[in-house]
């Protein structure tokens, strides 16, 4: 397996062939490198960088990006509307508006800021032409494309580097996998709050076979503040973090952007996300303020296959 640095987060490359290992890491970090260019809201240099800075007026961008936000879309659409791109202000208004290890370590170095609330606009307001080639945002709108484009980046990254290496592919970026096959046995994955924390962390083994698996957690992204702890995740009816029975929700689903989405809404659901996980027939492990690890439709009880 191979390791790097990517996305504000750890990357990982496993195979089936260890002779086409270095093929298969080349081929993600293409795929990587593309979508930070198309998708940061960290570099200013990024496609997504002047779409909210357009102030309103369409902008032609990359089929990529066309891609990325059409997905935030239809998670959006799915979720109705608890996974939002639009919670761009929101988030920057926590002070989120740097790459998360800066964030952090200018937190070290300084007195944790005031923070303050904005309203998330909402994600009917964008508009998409794919014939021209444009997005364009209501005046004052900022997109934060977020989970959903590392999601699909993990996703295309497998797909590309399986091409490359001719064989079996898993990708995990910051713990969110997506597969290209997978050998007899399976993809061993540990499930933990963090994918950083380590296997003697608490969490549970299990075998993947295909798609894909996303985690969200409010304890991964927090920073402090003046007014105390806050995270990254932002419940686009209030605009500020959510406060909910959940720390971590884990899903697998046909594809990492699909496990993505519903684990993101799970969080923001609250005591809603079983009922709705469980109607949608999606494997989830959803672990609760104390601790406590439910699972529900067809989760395995221990380290068991996750088909």
């Amino acid at each position: 397996m191979a390791q790097f640095s990517a996305l504000g987060t750890t990357a990982a490359v496993a195979v089936t062939r260890r002779d086409r290992l270095p093929d298969a890491t080349a081929a993600v970090q293409r795929t990587i490198a593309a979508f930070d260019l198309a998708c940061s809201r960290f570099r200013p240099d990024s496609e997504l960088m002047r779409v909210n800075a357009a102030g309103g007026a369409p902008v032609a961008v990359s089929s990529l990006l066309l891609e990325a936000v059409e997905a935030a879309l239809r998670a959006a659409r799915l979720t109705d509307g608890d996974v939002d791109p639009t919670v761009g202000k929101a988030v920057i208004a926590l002070g989120y508006d740097r790459d998360y290890a800066e964030l952090v370590a200018e937190q070290e170095r300084a007195v944790p800021p005031l923070v303050s609330f904005a309203k998330v606009p909402g994600w009917q307001g964008v508009k998409l032409d794919r014939e021209s080639g444009t997005i364009r945002l209501p005046r004052k709108v900022t997109l934060d494309l977020g989970a959903t484009a590392k999601a699909l980046a993990a996703d295309r990254a497998a797909g590309a580097a399986a091409a490359a290496a001719e064989c079996e592919v898993a990708v995990s970026l910051g713990g969110d996998i997506g597969t290209a096959g997978a050998p007899a046995r399976g993809w061993q994955v540990r499930v933990t709050d963090d994918h950083a924390a380590g296997p003697e962390a608490p969490g549970q083994w299990i075998t993947l076979h295909g798609g894909g698996l996303a985690t969200s957690s409010t304890t991964a992204r927090r920073w402090q503040t003046a007014s105390g702890p806050v995270h990254h995740l932002v419940d686009p009816a209030t605009g500020r973090p959510v406060e909910g029975p959940w720390r971590t929700v884990t899903v697998a689903g046909a594809t990492c952007l699909d496990a993505n989405s519903a684990s993101t809404a799970a969080v923001i659901r609250g005591v809603r996300a079983q009922e709705w996980l469980e109607s949608l027939g999606l494997p989830s492990r959803l672990v609760g303020s104390d601790g406590h690890a439910r699972h529900i439709a067809g989760w395995p009880p221990s380290g068991d296959d996750l088909a």
